[in-house]
């Protein structure tokens, strides 16, 4: 059995890390793809923008289906779409058809992350889980920081076309894999009860345009055809959405996990420590190369502390976690990053380096310290035969809050600049407008620390699991 469960997470972890890598891995290839394929920035940055997009607005359905079908059959046939999109992708002679086959990729990417988690769980003893989920947590980190690496390394000695080129051995090995070592397990449980496909429908269309609305709030005009299209898109699928729900006897959003306060109210608290988390990622690389005045090179290895903090601080955390509960630690992460977030909000280039470091430092081992407990106590307090559509959610949540700490951020930062500079636009920077530019950073990240401080609150009303199972 030990053996086992630990065949089972090497095959866990390298869907996890198969997933990552490529939500990482193609942005340093994006100049090289423009060039290649002759296509505007704008068509370009929606070969990473679909990837995201489909993989947060289809993870609920699929984390569903995987209670109904079997976590197994879920997983390889994740997979089998994500090799497949792979290859599609490494033969795009087009923008738009490298654009499609991301969208195809990350259905397959959605597929796989939707089970991760649960297979974890499903695998693991109780006493064990926090661990686990504590190195699910180190390959995440991996593969965020490897994948500008990685990808810079095979673009100095091959095509762009052989980052997708490298999946398919893998995907074609991982298939093969889960077929043996998940044949027979936990993995193989299956439900009786239909799937609601309409549900997962408007489920993925609401999710879809409502994402797409908040990626782009500040970049196109409030008033535009594209952005009414999508806000009256948003309202529609959820109105059908609820209706759907209401008729269907076994719906996608499962009832007796939405009366789970333990459960949603960490939902809930990962989500906006998320939101926190990422608008820092998304803003600090500005600050670097902008007012600290710093190259893209030197900007990329600074950024990559956090990561590195979560790689080596997220197993300590598991072990903890296993030992001491979640409730604490849940506690420190969200303070901790609140504490980051204040101190951001009087950043300054005189500063120096180690004043950037520390503070970086403090974000990657604040969430380090929160996401394995709060992964294995939200799981740990579901029913096993909920735990799909659990580990869905609890993924759709994630990257819904690096949505919300983009598009919040984003918009403070651009609002606070206009505002400051008498009208002019953050894509106008000169070192005069130095001071303006620091106010209106200052001015996002103390905003993230009011929202992640609301989140730090939240942590004492999440009350007790009503399960351990």
């Amino acid at each position: 059995m030990s053996d086992r469960k630990w065949i089972s997470f090497v095959l866990v972890a390298t869907g996890v890390f198969m997933t990552t890598l490529d939500s990482s891995i193609v942005n340093i290839a994006l100049p090289v793809i423009m060039e290649r394929l002759k296509a505007p920035f704008e068509t370009v940055q929606w070969i990473v923008v679909i990837y995201l997009l489909t993989i947060s607005s289809s993870l609920l359905a699929f984390g569903r289906l995987s209670d109904i079908r079997g976590r197994r059959w879920v997983y390889c046939y994740g997979f089998i779409g994500f090799t497949l999109g792979s290859l599609f992708c490494a033969l795009a002679t087009q923008a738009w058809h490298l654009i499609f086959s991301r969208a195809f990729q990350g259905v397959g990417a959605a597929m796989i992350m939707a089970c991760s988690p649960a297979l974890v769980v499903d695998t693991f003893p109780y006493k064990e889980r926090g661990k686990a989920l504590g190195l699910v947590g180190t390959v995440v980190a991996t593969g965020l920081t490897a994948g500008p690496a990685l990808g810079g390394l095979i673009l100095a000695h091959f095509s762009w076309r052989m980052i997708f080129f490298l999946n398919i051995p893998i995907g074609i090995a991982a298939v093969v894999a889960a077929q043996k070592i998940l044949s027979g397990t936990t993995a193989d449980r299956a439900s009786r009860e239909p799937f609601d496909w309409w549900g997962a429908i408007w489920l993925a269309v609401t999710l879809f345009s409502l994402m797409t609305f908040m990626l782009h709030v500040g970049k196109w005009p409030a008033s535009s055809l594209r952005m009414l299209a999508l806000a009256v898109l948003a309202m529609a699928g959820l109105i059908l959405l609820v209706w759907v729900e209401r008729q269907c006897p076994y719906p996608i959003l499962d009832g007796s996990i939405l009366k789970n306060r333990f459960f949603i109210v960490s939902v809930g608290c990962a989500m906006i420590l998320f939101a926190g988390l990422f608008s820092i990622i998304f803003l600090m690389p500005f600050y670097l190369m902008r007012p600290a005045g710093l190259s893209a090179q030197a900007a990329g290895y600074l950024m990559m502390i956090p990561f590195v903090f979560l790689f080596f601080f997220s197993p300590l955390s598991g072990w903890l976690s296993d030992r001491i509960g979640s409730k604490l630690l849940c506690f420190a992460g969200m303070g901790g990053l609140t504490t980051a977030l204040i101190a951001f909000g009087d950043l300054t280039p005189s500063a120096g380096r180690l004043a950037e470091m520390w503070r970086l430092g403090l974000a990657g081992v604040s969430v380090a310290i929160f996401l394995p407990a709060y992964n294995a106590s939200a799981m740990g307090s579901v029913v096993p035969q909920k735990r799909g559509i659990a580990s869905g959610i609890i993924a759709a949540a994630r990257n819904f809050g690096m949505v919300i700490g983009v598009a919040l951020s984003g918009l403070i930062f651009s609002h606070s600049f206009s505002q400051l500079s008498g009208g002019l636009n953050a894509n106008s920077y000169q070192p005069l407008l130095k001071p303006v530019f620091l106010r209106a950073f200052h001015l996002s990240m103390l905003a993230g620390a009011g929202l992640v401080a609301a989140g730090w609150l939240l942590t004492l009303f999440r009350g007790t699991p009503p399960t351990d199972s």
